[in-house]
Parts: C-alpha cells; structure tokens; sequence
C-alpha cells in the first residue's frame, strides 16, 4: 500500500504574491507619489500627433494607467485636449484599456498561487461566485472612493475574474467618473461654468453611492461569514 505523498508547501506561492505585490506597491509609490513619469510632457506629445491623437491618447493612457498613473490626472488631461463629449469616450476607452492590462498581468502572475492558497474546494466556490456576481463586484469597486482601480484589476485578475466581466464592469462602473474628471479637465480655464459645477455634483453623488455600497458590502460580508465562527 502506497503512502500518501504529503501535501505541498505553500511558501512558493505566498513568496511569489509577496513579490508580485511589493512590485506594485513599489511601481504605485514611484508613479502615483514620487511622480516619476511626466503627465504633461506625455500629454504633449500627444497632442502633436494630430488626427490620431485621440487613439493615440487611448492607448498610451491605458499603459500609463496601468502602472498606476492617476486617473483622474489622465482624463482631466483628456478633457483639456479633447473637450468634454469626445474626452469623456477617449476617457472610458483608456479605463477599460487599463482594466483589461491590468487584469490579464494579474491572472498572468497571481492566479495559480491564489489558487493553491485558497484550496481547489475554495478556489471552486469563488469560481462559481464570480460567474455569478463577478461583473457587478467590478462595477460596485469603481463607486468605492480611495481605491485604485488598477491595483483592483490587479487582484481581480488573480482571483479569476474573466477579462469580458473585467472590461464589462470597468465601463460600467466608470462612466460617471470619466464625464467627471474629463469635465473638471475642459473646464479647467473656467471652474465656475455650469459644465463644471455639473461635474462636481455627479462626483458628489457618486461618493454616496460609493460609500453605501461600500456599507452594504461590508454587511453583507459580516452575514456570510458570520455563521461560521459560531460553534455548537
């Protein structure tokens, strides 16, 4: 009779989460805090491309987006270059753009081990809970305020969230932040123009709506999992 082989150790996938984390947090303090990537000289060279220059400005701010430059700065950029109507489009492609990047390097670099440490059986019921509801846990993160969207792409794509629920729920989710930061960008040389107190009652309600959904989920969280700390 065979023994059984013991279980494999999970220290190669916790150190390979570890390493892929500390190298986010580490590109985020570079772009989004220090500021290593010039915005301005980026948008420039941009505007010089003509024609192109809304695709242009999609495809780059998706990149830029992706490690961790703000968002809010690149669409307030869009809307300075393109005006608000076209901006807030050129806004949402780089967003979704952003999302899908950002998702599919998480899948790429954290799936496997997120996997092992959660356990086929849990990793299972995740699975079945993201065919679900994965779509609208991606929605639901872009009302939250004070997350970052590409580090929430991230972790979504190393949890198995499929790259059409990823960029579904990224242009869902954004659009009203896209009008307002694309907005605010337009509106930059007049902030007391109707367009911009516009944009910032939208941001005032999205907040709200953020901050309660962030409520309900938080509750409904405690009821799940409750449950299974009580014991006979």
């Amino acid at each position: 009779m065979t023994e059984p082989s013991p279980p494999a150790s999970r220290w190669p996938h916790i150190l390979r989460l570890a390493a892929f984390a500390g190298f986010l947090f580490t590109l985020f303090y570079l772009v989004a805090v220090v500021r290593v990537i010039d915005v301005d000289g980026v948008r420039g060279a941009i505007a010089a491309a003509g024609p192109v220059a809304p695709l242009v400005y999609v495809v780059v701010s998706a990149v830029l987006g992706a490690v961790f430059v703000p968002g809010p700065i690149l669409a307030a950029g869009s809307g300075l270059l393109f005006g608000p109507l076209l901006g807030t489009f050129v806004t949402l492609g780089a967003t979704v753009g952003t999302a899908t990047v950002s998702c599919l390097l998480g899948r790429r670099a954290g799936r496997s081990s997120a996997r092992a440490l959660l356990g086929t059986d849990r990793a299972d019921r995740l699975d079945a809970l993201i065919d679900r509801r994965g779509l609208w846990a991606v929605v639901g993160q872009r009302f939250i305020p004070g997350v970052s969207d590409a580090m929430a792409s991230y972790a979504f794509g190393a949890f198995g969230v499929p790259l059409w629920q990823m960029a579904v729920g990224a242009f869902i989710g954004s659009a009203p932040r896209a009008f307002v930061y694309t907005a605010l960008g337009a509106s930059i040389g007049d902030l007391s123009a109707p367009l911009a107190y516009t944009a910032i009652a939208v941001w005032c309600v999205i907040a709200i709506v953020g901050a309660f959904a962030a409520r309900q989920g938080f509750r409904s969280w405690q009821a799940t999992a409750r449950p299974r700390d009580v014991r006979p």
